[in-house]
């Protein structure tokens, strides 16, 4: 199995990461303009021939050219050209890389989507900006919304069990604690701001499956999953919290492996100073225990960042292997990240590190990984290889062929409103004020002889069954339809989707998810 070829040392030695090390983490750093980003789709599309799939964000719009092959015609061709024949790549060959493309938006990419339950309150509320007290009554909402088996799916389901736990403040507070109208008038203010940034749309159903990141195209290769984040990047505390959960999912979704011969997933984060500033406390320590825990998930997480210590201590302190672009001096904290990258590097009495930072050439770092024991290699002045897809965007007509042959054209493009707490609420309310017109109109004995207006909570899971089931055999008619393939069985999918709506519509997202994995595994 090859490993990762990362450039050439100046002292003729081959930079390599080998995979078995892949998933003990890394980093990325160095100024703007050094060429962060084309190291990183150099070890992407590596990755991905090793059958390793790779999840990256496109933060600036240029790294969606991974799914083209290079070419003699495109800019700078003749730079790698050069490159690739300083470093004795023979033969050098352009080719493309399997691509899949995902939007928050659903603009440039397929859409993700998760519930409101899913998220949970405590990134929900990092990502509202929301103080300890405000944060304590969201988390008093989740869990009477969950007693009461309602669905928190989107903004309007938490909008709606905002207003009914403001409504039943008095009644709540001696099972759940205070309830401040104050505070849920903030809260609300908050996701109104967010809904005027289309930030909605990232909660709703059907909700994203994370395995399907964790997969490799017909010729085994790794499939590369870009995240279009050029609009995303407008608003950074989505981009992070998005992030942040992801790697949660992935945390909580993959089974123990150990340390095996390749990652199951390498992960990209770009920009990820973004997922430390102004972190509380309880978020912080979450992301240093998912960073710390994932390696033997078989995950390997890359952070990069134009500045090493953006990366706090107890996060960089397992980060593994690095590629150190230049560094400007321009600032006393700029001198002070020089010297904190120069630290951490194992001491190679040819270099001068702290120097030749300032001194590297686009397209050149300092290089560490960790060998085949796992200690660091000595840091080595490195030409960074050049990578054989497309350097720069692709076209709005390549993008829509790409998006065109994706699996998941029919998974995930289209939202579902079904059933949740919005509906059942609005429906209390209306039942609610006609049992009233009815008591006034008629007294209570011709009200109370009215049957049940609202279904019983058995009613609505078996509703819920049945609207899966239907939308579980569409999918299937619909895949029949077009041709497409699935590694999914129908029927346990079937089953699957059954079994969680009733679980979800009778103890909320939790039993619902657990349901879910039960049964699926029974089906497998």
């Amino acid at each position: 199995m090859e490993d990762i070829f990362i450039g050439l040392g100046a002292n003729g030695e081959r930079q390599v990461l080998g995979l078995g090390k892949a998933n003990r983490h890394g980093l990325i750093a160095g100024a703007t303009g050094t060429g962060k980003t084309v190291t990183l789709q150099t070890m992407a599309e590596q990755f991905s021939r090793a059958g390793v799939p790779v999840f990256l964000a496109d933060v600036k719009g240029d790294l969606s050219g991974i799914c083209m092959a290079g070419s003699d015609s495109f800019a700078h061709a003749d730079v790698i050209r050069a490159r690739a024949q300083q470093l004795g790549i023979e033969p050098f060959d352009y080719h493309d890389n399997p691509a899949i493309f995902w939007d928050l938006y659903g603009q440039k990419g397929h859409p993700i989507r998760t519930t409101i339950s899913e998220m949970g309150p405590l990134l929900l509320a990092r990502l509202l900006d929301l103080n300890d007290t405000q944060e304590g009554v969201l988390n008093v909402c989740f869990r009477w919304a969950d007693d009461n088996g309602l669905l928190l799916l989107d903004f309007n389901d938490l909008h709606q069990a905002l207003i009914a736990c403001a409504e039943q403040a008095s009644t709540l507070t001696t099972t759940y604690g205070n309830i401040s109208k104050a505070s849920v008038g903030t809260i609300q203010r908050q996701l109104l701001s967010f809904e005027s940034q289309s930030a909605d749309r990232f909660f709703g159903e059907p909700a994203f499956e994370i395995n399907d990141f964790l997969r490799c195209d017909d010729s085994g290769k790794g499939i590369i999953n870009v995240l279009v984040a050029d609009q995303l990047m407008r608003n950074p505390k989505l981009y992070s919290t998005f992030l942040l959960w992801l790697m949660s999912e992935l945390f909580e979704a993959l089974p123990e492996v150990g340390d095996p011969a390749k990652p199951g997933l390498v992960f990209f984060f770009d920009e990820a100073h973004l997922l430390f500033d102004d972190a509380p406390a309880a978020l912080f320590d979450k992301v240093e225990q998912v960073v710390r825990l994932i390696r033997s998930k078989g995950v390997g997480v890359y952070f990069i960042s134009q500045n090493p210590i953006d990366i706090p201590e107890e996060i960089a302190g397992q980060l593994g292997n690095r590629v150190q672009h230049a560094l400007r001096a321009y600032t006393p904290r700029d001198q002070k990240a020089i010297r904190a990258a120069a630290e951490t590097f194992r001491i190679n009495k040819d270099l001068d590190v702290e120097q030749v930072i300032t001194e590297l050439k686009v397209g050149e770092a300092l290089v560490s990984t960790l060998d085949h024991e796992g200690a660091p290699t000595v840091v080595q002045r490195t030409l960074i290889a050049p990578p054989r897809s497309r350097l720069g965007p692709i076209t709005d007509q390549e993008r829509a062929i790409i998006q065109s042959i994706s699996p998941f054209g029919g998974k995930y493009d289209a939202a579902v409103n079904r059933e949740s707490a919005a509906e059942v609420l609005t429906q209390k309310a209306h039942d609610a004020r006609a049992a009233a017109d009815m008591v006034e109109t008629q007294g209570v004995e011709a009200q109370r002889a009215q049957p049940r207006a609202t279904p019983s909570m058995w009613e609505r899971a078996g509703k819920a069954a049945f609207g899966a089931a239907v939308a579980s055999a569409g999918s299937m008619v619909a895949r029949k339809m077009t041709g497409r393939r699935s590694s999914a069985s129908p029927v346990a999918s079937a089953a699957s989707a059954a079994a969680g709506a009733i679980g979800t519509a009778l103890g909320g997202a939790m039993l619902g998810r657990f349901a879910r994995g039960l049964l699926g595994g029974l089906l497998r």
